[in-house]
């Protein structure tokens, strides 16, 4: 399986930063990646920077048969065509999207690092991901999701609200 995360702190042209994340979700789907699976809605706050606005991510378990490469590609095209611009690192985005594991492949290119490189201490990745799959293993460490979760600091377990049940991908 491969998992990806969208997280949206700033509002765009589209509206909301919901709007924005359910725009990213139709747009995957239009490349014809198979959506499986959303989690729950969450918020938590900016990181590194909490002056930010808070971001609001969901984790979505797909099916495909693009390369990891392809997939970022595209990935990378829905986050432009959104709005977002790179400008400084962790700045406030109304975009990103991340792949966090791709069928389990440990790879680090140039272009590419997958599993995602800081999933085991983000919040906003790990809680999504056990909705999405609670028997899931990080690829290099083989901790399972919920070690991971128990391994965050205090403040990152309690830094993050479950919003709402998602029904983005109906």
């Amino acid at each position: 399986m491969i998992y990806l995360n969208i997280g949206s702190n700033l509002d765009s042209r589209l509206g909301k930063r919901i709007d924005n994340i359910k725009y990213a979700i139709q747009s995957i789907k239009k490349y014809g990646i198979i959506i499986l699976k959303t989690s729950s809605i969450y918020e938590t706050p900016s990181y590194p920077n909490s002056v930010f606005p808070k971001f609001l991510n969901i984790g979505i378990k797909v099916k495909s048969k693009l390369t990891p490469e392809d997939l970022l590609n595209r990935i990378k095209y829905i986050e432009k065509r959104i709005g977002r611009v790179k400008k400084v690192t962790n700045f406030p985005r109304v975009c990103d999207i991340d792949i966090i594991d791709f069928k389990g492949i440990v790879k680090k290119t140039k272009q590419i690092n997958i599993p995602h490189p800081r999933l085991h201490i983000r919040n906003f990745v790990l809680f999504p991901m056990r909705d999405l799959n609670p028997e899931w293993r990080h690829p290099i460490t083989n901790k399972k999701i919920n070690d991971l979760i128990s391994d965050l600091n205090l403040n990152l377990r309690i830094q993050i609200t479950r919003l709402a049940k998602s029904d983005i991908i109906n």
